[in-house]
């Protein structure tokens, strides 16, 4: 008899602890797929949002041709029409007008209305002038560069120091000016 109900009694306890194992198993098993699944997610999305050699060419509405390049892009995740560029440099054929090169570490490219923000270590050459700075914001659709941020402004006579240098692409009208009025632009000659 008490065999009988010792048997009775160990065939409960060992279904019970069956039970217990699966429940065991199967919950671990659903922690581990959910550990995993985001860091494998965000590897292959921030993967896929690099781009290698970079190159964007438009023309305006006059036939000048703007070509931009780049060692590295990557897409902005809120707005895919954002192009965040890393060592810039762009080429700006003009039809009635000789080129003028841009070269900057860092650049942001607007891929719907072609405007690009340039920074860090800008250079832009026109014919024999020079100017340099941290900071441009081109523009095609308002035909403007402007340049600011420590710019210095060189060419075969002069060396002009000012906080910005406003160029109008189209017309080639320049306005070189300081955000503070007590403050004067510096020109020093080069004779």
């Amino acid at each position: 008899m008490f065999t009988k109900k010792f048997g009775k009694f160990f065939f409960i306890f060992m279904i019970f602890v069956i039970i217990i194992i699966i429940i065991y198993s199967k919950t671990i098993k659903k922690e581990k797929s959910v550990e995993l699944n985001p860091a494998v997610q965000e590897t292959e999305v921030y993967s896929s949002n690099i781009i290698k050699n970079v190159k964007y060419t438009t023309k305006d509405a006059d036939g000048n041709e703007y070509t931009i390049t780049a060692l590295e892009g990557e897409i902005d995740y809120s707005n895919s029409n954002i192009l965040y560029l890393t060592k810039v440099r762009a080429l700006i054929k003009l039809i009635d007008s000789d080129n003028i090169s841009i070269t900057s570490e860092y650049g942001k490219y607007n891929s719907e209305n072609f405007d690009t923000i340039f920074s860090k270590n800008i250079i832009i050459n026109y014919l024999d002038n020079k100017i340099t700075g941290e900071y441009l914001d081109f523009s095609i659709e308002r035909d403007l560069m402007l340049i600011s941020r420590e710019v210095i402004y060189t060419n075969l006579k002069n060396i002009l120091r000012a906080d910005v240098v406003e160029i109008n692409i189209k017309t080639k009208d320049m306005k070189i000016f300081m955000y503070e009025n007590q403050k004067k632009v510096s020109i020093k000659s080069k004779n």
